[in-house]
């Protein structure tokens, strides 16, 4: 039997007044940019894409130099959102190369690559016309978007 006097927004709706975690892909993903900046991670952007396709808000693209510094970024990150977001990732794949690290969390998806992947692939190119989040008001050292 459904209960009638329970509104419609009330089923979903979240108590947020005990709760001080940012709650949405953009918090998100910004958060994941400065776990990354924290572990020397360069040419950070964070690409909104939900315009474009439909499967994610947003795209994080950071480079690291070594195998041993793309692992540490992505731990990082993963660290930094189970604290402060209280979220996981949903998927994560290359973690055995450490050339291409993919960590997805549905909403936005971080991508962590070595120099010449990221060179090859240029992945933020594909959807050029989507726009990026301004860093720099977050201590993040600005990207100069690829072209």
């Amino acid at each position: 039997m459904i209960d009638e006097s329970v509104l419609p927004e009330q089923i979903n709706a979240v108590d947020n007044t005990t709760d001080s975690k940012p709650g949405n892909s953009r918090e998100w993903a910004i958060i994941a940019a400065q776990a990354a900046y924290d572990k020397k991670a360069f040419d950070i952007v964070v690409q909104e894409v939900k315009k474009q396709i439909v499967i994610t808000d947003y795209f994080v693209i950071a480079s690291g130099s070594s195998n041993r510094q793309v692992d540490a970024i992505c731990d990082a990150i993963e660290e930094a959102l189970r604290d402060k977001a209280g979220i996981k990732p949903i998927g994560r794949e290359g973690r055995d190369e450490m050339t291409w690290v993919l960590l997805d969390y549905n909403d936005f998806v971080v991508h962590v690559f070595q120099p010449a992947y990221r060179d090859f692939y240029r992945l933020e190119t594909i959807w050029n016309d989507a726009p990026y989040l301004d860093l720099t008001g977050y201590g993040i050292e600005q990207a100069q978007p690829r072209v």
